[in-house]
């Protein structure tokens, strides 16, 4: 297959059959089951997403961004973020999404992290809502390269023509930040070469895709996953794809799979955390005319995979024709596109059980019988790709010169033609990450007959008495309890001033039902998980803090930061914490004010250049 540019991939989609292309459905549902009588569904052909995308290049070009320039994106609606980022790629402008608000709670922290990627990104031009832009006046003014805050209904009014201009392989295609769960965000530079050499790996080698294939996505498009997986390797490949708003899949679980239902949809991707709601949350009348026996593709990636979650679904929904074979576990990380491995296509999940004690203690997966007491399962992610590496290196091997040996622990690196060349303008990161020609995961896992186990992240290992645990581990013994908040613990490690040991502390939300509170039910769940966890994995944990729904902190793309927590633990602040629909009124107030001034400010006095 012929590597060809993303620029050069729309244009060619404009001349496809004009009944294939993207449905965008509305927040209120989808059309066809009861309750969705104000449900909409807007469907753009891939010619109508070339002509529209060639007009939005030019009208970028039209307020003088020239290729090489970066443009941020803030765009929460769906359509106007597909027509915005494919309209910059192909005037060779380099688009950086951006995560939009997802309320005005936690404000504050939202500001400072745009701010941030914002400042990183150099862009020239920053594109959102109008509501959300009378919100960006403190970003603006913290960002001295960029010049305009420009809603989108002004730049689709421009209707200008794109100048053309020569994309290669080689050219920048757009700047993916890291979600930032264990650092500050840091900008991964993908050019159009990297992009189709991981997009043939998941269309073809992957995935397999054929012209009956319908991808249905609820993924957030400012995310490698929902982006690169669901708009950018479908227009490559004439794959229909239907796009559900993130939000309106996180209040009700069901519109996934009756989306998939109504459209037929064979290929569709969550993190592991959906596929556990979907069995928790998804009951009676909500199961009424869903059937999902069209589905040949449920992949699951972005996050540790519990296999029980996924086992769980499968068992659920095979009432409604879901098949197990379906399930398709899958490793991945924005510095390598998107995907990494993919396990093998129509063999569903497969699982390694390990002895885990001598996991945690000697850093080598022993396997045993799936009924052994000590037994832990492990999911495997499959096998590398075609073109492309993926060994097992001591951390200390600062050179990737010695693999390590089948079914021993260490970190995870990669190479080939998926892999970035660096981060943004940002020379010492970029040599941190590479160890020789590998890119260092920041992943510890291990490989058996050809295949990926994850295990954990390296920087949050927890090393107690001279043996490794995995936040992962703790966190699922914790869960295990009724009222721990599934899906909402965090395990970490820290240290007193001075002290050499390293002290492991588990911190969860609390389910309270009415007339509880934090302090009674907290105290009773304290007990009860540090039992858990003694009794799970023989270690003792030295603290346990309850804390509020919503008060963990997490990434945009709604990934634990173990980090952060460790932060806010060891500065006092982490009991404290409010949850999101908790924040302090006046505290939102005087941020929002601050905000509006700013942007008044600057659109009187400027800065000495054009602020519109």
């Amino acid at each position: 297959m012929e590597l060809i540019t993303l620029a050069k991939a729309i244009e060619e989609a404009g001349k496809r059959d004009p009944s294939r292309g993207f449905t965008f459905l509305s927040e209120d549902g989808v059309p066809g089951f009861p309750g969705t009588e104000n449900a909409r569904e807007t469907f753009f052909s891939f010619a109508t997403i070339e002509r529209r995308t060639a007009s939005f290049g030019g009208a970028l070009q039209s307020l003088g961004l020239k290729k090489g320039d970066r443009v941020a994106l803030i765009l929460p609606q769906n359509e106007d973020f597909v027509i915005a980022f494919l309209g910059a790629i192909r005037a060779g402008i380099i688009p950086a999404p951006i995560y939009p608000p997802l309320g005005l709670g936690q404000l504050h922290g939202y500001l400072e992290n745009t701010r941030h990627i914002v400042a990183k990104s150099g862009a020239r031009v920053l594109i959102t809502s109008k509501q959300i832009k009378a919100l960006l006046g403190t970003v603006q003014e913290g960002c001295p390269a960029l010049e305009k805050l420009v809603a989108i209904d002004d730049v689709r009014d421009l209707q200008e023509t794109l100048k053309p201009v020569e994309i290669t392989l080689d050219d920048p295609c757009f700047i993916q930040f890291t979600s930032g769960s264990t650092s500050r965000p840091k900008g991964v530079v993908l050019t159009h070469r990297n992009l189709a050499a991981n997009m043939k790996c998941i269309m073809f080698d992957g995935l397999r895709v054929n012209k009956q294939d319908v991808g249905v996505s609820w993924l957030p498009l400012f995310h490698d996953m929902g982006l690169i997986g669901f708009v950018l390797s479908p227009i490559m490949n004439d794959v229909p794809v239907v796009f559900l708003p993130p939000l309106t899949f996180l209040k009700r679980p069901a519109t996934w799979l009756q989306a998939i239902t109504r459209y037929k949809g064979t290929i569709t991707y969550a993190p592991n955390f959906a596929f556990a709601l979907c069995v928790k949350r998804i009951k009676g009348k909500d199961l009424d005319g869903i059937k999902l026996d069209t589905i040949r593709v449920a992949g699951c990636g972005a996050e540790p995979i519990r296999p029980e979650n996924l086992e769980n679904f499968a068992k659920v929904f095979g009432e409604q024709g879901f098949r197990s074979l379906a399930l398709l576990p899958s490793y991945g990380m924005a510095e390598s596109s998107l995907a990494v491995a993919f396990t093998e296509l129509e063999e569903g999940m497969k699982t390694l059980s390990v002895d885990g004690e001598r996991l945690w203690a000697e850093g080598e997966a022993f396997v045993v019988e799936a009924t052994n007491e000590a037994a832990i399962p492990l999911v495997s992610c499959g096998p590398k790709f075609a073109d492309h590496d993926m060994q097992i290196f001591a951390a200390d091997d600062a050179a990737s010169s010695s693999p390590l040996a089948e079914r021993k622990v260490g970190e995870i690196r990669i190479q080939g033609p998926s892999v970035m060349a660096g981060y943004f303008e940002d020379t010492e990161k970029t040599k941190e990450a590479f160890a020789g020609d590998f890119l260092r995961t920041g992943d510890l896992g291990f490989l058996h007959e050809g295949r990926i186990y994850i295990c954990g992240r390296s920087k949050e290992v927890i090393i107690v008495n001279g043996r490794n645990y995995y936040p992962q581990d703790i966190e699922w013994e914790a869960s295990k309890i009724d009222g721990v908040r599934k899906g909402n613990v965090i395990a970490f490690g820290t240290r007193d001033a001075g002290s050499d040991k390293e002290k492991v502390i588990v911190a969860f939300e609390v389910t309270l039902n009415p007339g509880e509170t934090l302090e009674i039910k907290g105290a009773d769940l304290v007990a009860k998980v540090r039992t858990s966890v003694q009794q799970g994995l023989g270690l003792t944990i030295d603290d346990a803090v309850p804390v509020v729904a919503g008060a963990l902190p997490k990434t945009s793309s709604g990934k634990l930061q173990r980090t952060k927590t460790r932060e806010l633990y060891d500065q006092g602040e982490l009991s404290d914490r409010k949850g999101k629909r908790d924040q302090d009124k006046l505290d939102l107030i005087k941020e929002a004010a601050k905000s509006q001034f700013s942007f008044l400010k600057l659109a009187v006095l400027g800065r000495g250049k054009d602020k519109k």
